[in-house]
């Protein structure tokens, strides 16, 4: 099945796989290679996501590839986890890395023209510029980035597709000098390149170190301005969802305080209607025992009770005299 035009092609396509060096001096990195076919005239967007992402430092995780264009992404093991999954080869042999549940996934969606354009220009100001200027132009482009991908993964149309890729450590083996004692012909291919020291080296060598670590250093630089902008965007997600959660509290709670005098007046409105028709059937139920004594002769025996003799004989006896 084809892939969509948005689809950048992945290289490798299924497995990345890291070889584990018992030298602390050589890392554990893996280098992705994304590929725009040129199946769509739009830019490209990527975005690099692993199930593990304190043991791997992706560089760079995000970013725009032009049709026809291929980005590179440095992929390396962390020296820390580098050194526990060797103690579990040693432990257990190579049966202990082979089931290894680190995955990776690699989005890709097209952006409009806009967006590529204004990236493009900001990507070019940050080359052109050095020191603060630079790491807050970069900065900037990643908030752009990391803002992009928050809409489309808060319900946004564009349509994303993803590529997943396992993971595979090997151990590499040192090469012993044992098979080498007595033999004068030294395979050139397990010949050791020492680095030679500063005052042994020449003004080229000091240069390429001096270029080497700064790409280095430009790295460290690149990916903590990263990291930054992702905290920042993170934090102000949390805060936004703080305040949207305390006016929801807040208008719930007046809705609530409105709803209860209401409910009370009501039920003090129902009980005094009760008591009016309480009141109405009891007087009711007197005038028809009047009635029946009245009419039986028997009305005198109403004079023996308290109030009530007084008050309907009272005006009879006063005619009377």
């Amino acid at each position: 099945m084809a892939n969509p035009p948005h689809a950048l092609d992945v290289t490798p396509h299924a497995e990345l796989q890291f070889s584990l060096s018992r030298s602390s001096d050589v890392a554990s990195r893996v280098t992705m290679r994304l590929h725009h076919a040129g199946t769509t005239n739009e830019h490209l967007a990527f975005k690099v996501k692993t199930t593990q992402p304190r043991r791997y430092l992706v560089r760079p995780n995000q970013g725009l590839v032009a049709p026809g264009g291929t980005e590179q992404v440095s992929i390396m093991l962390v020296d820390k986890d580098k050194q526990v999954l060797l103690q579990s080869f040693d432990r257990l042999g190579q049966s202990a890395l082979d089931h290894s549940k680190d995955k990776f996934l690699v989005q890709s969606c097209a952006v409009t023209e806009a967006f590529a354009k204004k990236y493009s220009d900001d990507k070019a100001k940050a080359a052109s510029k050095k020191g603060d200027s630079a790491t807050q132009v970069s900065k900037d482009l990643a908030e752009d980035l990391t803002s992009m991908w928050n809409n489309i993964s808060s319900g946004s149309t564009t349509p994303v597709f993803n590529k997943k890729l396992h993971v595979r450590h090997t151990v590499a083996e040192k090469a012993t000098d044992s098979n080498t004692i007595g033999n004068n012909n030294v395979n050139p291919a397990i010949k050791i390149h020492e680095t030679p020291s500063i005052e042994n080296m020449t003004p080229e060598q000091m240069y390429a170190e001096v270029s080497s670590l700064r790409r280095k250093y430009d790295e460290l630089v690149s990916f903590s301005v990263n990291l930054t902008a992702e905290r920042d965007i993170l934090n102000n997600t949390l805060e936004q969802t703080k305040r949207d959660l305390n006016r929801e509290i807040a208008s719930k709670g007046v809705s609530d305080s409105r709803s209860i005098p209401s409910s009370g007046s009501s039920g003090s409105k129902g009980s005094l209607t009760a008591k009016l028709i309480q009141l109405c059937i009891v007087s009711f139920i007197f005038f028809l025992a009047g009635v029946k004594f009245s009419n039986s002769g028997r009305a005198d025996v109403l004079k023996t009770v308290p109030v009530v003799g007084e008050t309907l004989f009272a005006e009879s006896d006063a005619k009377e005299l």
